[in-house]
């Protein structure tokens, strides 16, 4: 398990902060992770659609903040 799954309330401030400037990020069309504008490709998936549209954001935020932790993060595998 990953440090971030033992701690909820590090996701809801994550998506409160992404929710107050959407602008600075992007869903992945792929995977449905959050990612910065700047990415070009996703760091999970690899995927490059991504929809930056404010509504799409902050409603992904939402939904990631309130489900549990479910990706594979390289400190999972060391």
């Amino acid at each position: 398990m990953s440090a971030h799954e033992h701690k909820p309330d590090s996701r809801l401030k994550q998506a409160e902060k992404i929710a107050t400037h959407p602008e600075q990020y992007k869903v992945c069309e792929g995977c449905g992770s959050i990612v910065v504008t700047r990415a070009v490709t996703c760091p999970s998936c690899h995927a490059y659609m991504f929809d930056n549209t404010p509504v799409r954001v902050i409603a992904q935020a939402k939904e990631l903040a309130l489900r549990a932790a479910n990706s594979v993060l390289a400190s999972d595998l060391s």
